[in-house]
């Protein structure tokens, strides 16, 4: 028995605050719970009432005879904390509560802490409060106060919503989604997405878990949800909201600044290969895809359309998005080509309307062709599908015919949304052929699908790759009773040298003759550096200058810097142009540090181009990380520039990775900015930690 059993399929409930009066919360709640087929005993619960909808009711819980696995609370705040104890009393394993647990004038501890408190003391899981509620759909039991104009279709889906319009979004609209458990958690009271995400992964029914996330209240444990869906094969996917930068004032590094409140949780859902989307129309699209059993194979996409026009369309969205087209074979195209009329071109993409003649054979026949092709993944039919109208009931009986001689996945697709289609929707559910409208959203679904795909079938790296104990026991000693809350430059630059990170010849000065006596060691051209106690961006008070070739130069600069920002500086020696490149490490309070590659230097801001990892990662991980960057293609080389130093440069990152472990408890946020690569090295020429 798992742990939310009592709560989400429990054998008996007791629905306090059941009540006859119409449109009311309790006639709704009463309503959907004894109305919908729920198997379990139910027991209204109110004392002004004899029976409710013709079910004996009880003036209390005491008044029971017998103890309830569940009991809803429809009630108000101010009736919620005797109504809880009661169910404590009563021995109820589980409740849902719907209040939004505040009290106008309340005492210390809130409301919401003592009903948490008192529920966690008894071993309670508690669905609210300020939620919706649930839809067990595999037990028929419809926990909500809003009335539903029809009932939930049953299937795959598992959705976890922290907003109950989030819930409604998907759950009360369209008939395309099937799911076998819909909730409305709310504040979180007792139970956490992570709870609702496990008893999910637990039920034969699950497919696929969709998120729609605010807030993670439960990072160990949402982790572990998340290990365990992979485990288990079932893909994540989440619709995170909130994702406002973090202000400056929280911010000390360029790093801290970039990555924003969501960067973390964009590191995990990586790592774990959750499929982040950005609307309910993407998110509703690939859950279409991912609720059927049928997963693509290796290969590319195949779409066919019902004109030139979409064809095109279609063709400029998946370039757009990076979406590769199959490469039939000469024997796809042979057979293709014996059904197209003449002037069409028997490719992939492909369009097969010519005239009416014979068409539904016609379509049936090349769709058939192009998903019996080995190099095909997966397709997509795009046309205008609506109900009642000859060319799409005929376009879609081809598809279901090929759909059903064929296990790839093959989807249809409006290229317009505002199309009335409810019967193609229904026939299509029923036949387990995804029906998106909209082609980008179609596309960016199938995307979706296929990275999944490739992430599944791609073999972890092993590496036997390990810091210096020593070295890494001496910086952790280092950084622990460093004075200063800021390690500058020089100190961080020595900690990189340490552990095999290319790093420039550098020493500090604070006079100018020092300065000449450096620059004449290093051999000109020199980078002159500001040590100002407490700046930690100089370019931003022009307190770096490089390229000095000579002493005069180098003497103008010092005494002009001198007279702005004091005398301590620091004389590195010029590393060869290339192209630049930031990393840095920020230890959120939840998930602990990720680290972040992007552009680097000035562009680090004005590019916006970065992506975020947990760490450690391997040379892969950090390859595939580089290739998503705009700025990789002039590491590659482009122009006449030669290609830099790619590969020590992922050698050096994949070292800070694990650098970033070992020396969390210490760090707070790390920012070298940039790596400089050119076509011999990579180094780190700039570098800032700011302590835990």
């Amino acid at each position: 028995m798992h742990r939310l059993d009592p709560l989400l399929k429990p054998g008996s409930i007791a629905l306090v605050g059941a009540s006859e009066k119409p449109g009311s919360p309790g006639r709704n709640l009463a309503e959907l719970v004894i109305n919908s087929g729920y198997r379990g005993t139910v027991y209204p619960v109110n004392p002004g009432y004899p029976e409710i909808i013709g079910v004996r009711c009880f003036p209390d819980l005491a008044a029971l005879p017998q103890a309830v696995d569940h009991a809803i609370l429809a009630v108000s705040n101010e009736r919620l904390e005797g109504a809880l104890s009661q169910a404590v009393e009563r021995g109820v394993k589980a409740a849902t509560i719907y209040s939004s647990c505040t009290l106008e004038n309340d005492t210390d501890p809130p409301l919401k802490q003592r009903l948490a408190r008192l529920a966690d003391t008894a071993g309670i899981p508690v669905c609210g409060g300020n939620g919706m509620g649930f839809y067990s759909v595999g037990s028929g039991l419809f926990a909500g106060i809003f009335p539903m104009d029809r009932t939930v279709e049953a299937g795959s889906i598992s959705y976890i919503a922290q907003s109950g319009s989030a819930l409604s979004a998907l759950v009360h609209n369209g008939n395309r989604l099937g799911f076998n458990l819909c909730v409305s958690c709310g504040n979180e009271l007792t139970t956490s997405v992570s709870d609702y995400m496990d008893w999910s992964l637990e039920q034969e029914t699950t497919r696929v878990i969709a998120l729609f996330l605010e807030t993670v209240r439960n990072p160990a444990g949402f982790l572990g949800a998340l290990e365990k869906a992979n485990e288990r094969g079932i893909p994540v996917v989440a619709l995170k909201v909130g994702k406002s930068p973090l202000g400056a004032e929280l911010a000390k590094t360029h790093t801290g600044a970039m990555a924003g409140d969501h960067a973390a949780l964009e590191a995990v859902f990586r790592k774990y290969g959750v499929m982040e989307v950005g609307d309910f129309d993407e998110m509703a699209a690939l859950l279409m895809l991912l609720q059927s059993a049928r997963r693509p194979g290796p290969g590319e996409l195949a779409t066919i359309q019902e004109s030139g026009g979409f064809m095109e369309l279609v063709t400029d969205i998946c370039h757009d998005l990076g979406i590769g087209f199959a490469r039939i074979s000469q024997q796809t195209k042979d057979e293709i080509a014996r059904h197209l009329e003449p002037g069409l071109k028997a490719d992939n993409p492909l369009d097969a309307w010519g005239t009416n003649r014979n068409f539904e054979y016609r379509f049936y026949a090349c769709i058939a062709a192009l998903m019996r092709d080995p190099a095909v993944a997966s397709g997509i039919f795009f046309a205008n599908f609506r109900d009642g109208h000859y060319l799409a009931e005929a376009f879609f009986r081809a598809v279901r015919k090929v759909s059903q001689e064929n296990e790839k996945p093959l989807a249809m697709a409006n290229c317009y949304s505002d199309i009335s289609h409810p019967e193609l929707c229904r026939k299509a559910h029923e036949a387990d052929i995804p029906f998106i409208d909209g082609a980008r959203e179609a596309l960016l679904a199938t995307r979706h699908l296929h990275r999944h795909r490739d992430r599944l079938h791609r073999s972890p790296e092993k590496s036997d790759f390990a810091l210096d104990p020593d070295r890494t026991m001496k910086w952790r000693h280092h950084l622990a009773e460093a004075d200063e809350n800021h390690l500058m430059e020089t100190t961080v630059l020595d900690m990189l040298g340490d552990f095999g990170i290319a790093v420039p010849r550098r020493c500090k000065v604070d006079t100018l003759q020092q300065a000449l006596d450096c620059a004449e060691e290093f051999g000109y051209p020199v980078v002159l550096k500001s040590r100002a106690p407490g700046l930690l961006h100089r370019t931003e008070r022009n307190g770096v200058v490089p390229g000095i070739c000579d002493a005069e130069q180098l003497a103008g600069h010092y005494q002009d810097m001198e007279t702005r920002l004091g005398a301590e500086a620091l004389v590195c020696e010029q590393v060869a142009p290339g192209t630049e490149i930031g990393f840095g490490m920020v230890n959120d309070p939840q998930f602990g540090p990720f680290i972040m590659i992007s552009a680097g230097g000035t562009q680090i801001e004005l590019l916006a181009d970065r992506t975020v990892a947990l760490p450690p990662v391997s040379h892969a991980e950090v390859d595939e990380m580089l290739s998503s960057l705009k700025i990789d293609r002039l590491l590659r080389g482009i122009r006449g520039q030669p290609p830099g130093n790619r590969s020590g440069l992922i050698g050096s990152i994949v070292k800070l990775s694990h650098l970033a472990i070992a020396l969390q408890d210490h760090i707070a946020e790390m920012d070298i900015n940039p790596i400089i690569v050119n076509a011999r090295e990579a180094v780190a020429v700039d570098a800032l930690i700011v302590r835990k």
